[in-house]
């Protein structure tokens, strides 16, 4: 019996080229990264250096974005840690929730 075929679709340059102009291209990626156990002074002296390279980047917003979308778990992307996106997810995630007075929504309560 022969093997099927798998034909993957091409991949799609625009979503990824953004990674082109990215000021961290050619930055040490350890600075993006914490290493495991890193605490204190030397965790949030690398997080400032991390910020400072993204606060100069022309593509800051699509790399929060990517982050975001792709659930980003780990480093810095778009000048947010690990930490600050999960807020940001919540509160992005929050916003996708069906409105309770929308259309099609519970009716609980209603007199």
């Amino acid at each position: 019996m022969p093997a099927l075929a798998v034909r993957l679709p091409s991949p799609s340059a625009e979503s990824w080229d953004w990674q082109l102009s990215a000021a961290c291209r050619d930055a040490d990626p350890t600075v993006f990264f914490h290493p495991d156990n890193e605490r204190g002074e030397p965790r949030a002296s690398r997080i400032r250096a991390a910020k400072r390279i993204c606060l100069r980047c022309p593509v800051r917003a699509r790399c929060l974005n990517y982050a975001l979308e792709a659930y980003e778990r780990h480093g810095i992307w778009g000048g947010y840690t690990e930490e600050e996106r999960r807020t940001l997810q919540r509160m992005r995630d929050v916003g996708r929730a069906p409105d309770s007075s929308s259309p099609g929504s519970d009716d609980c309560g209603r007199t």
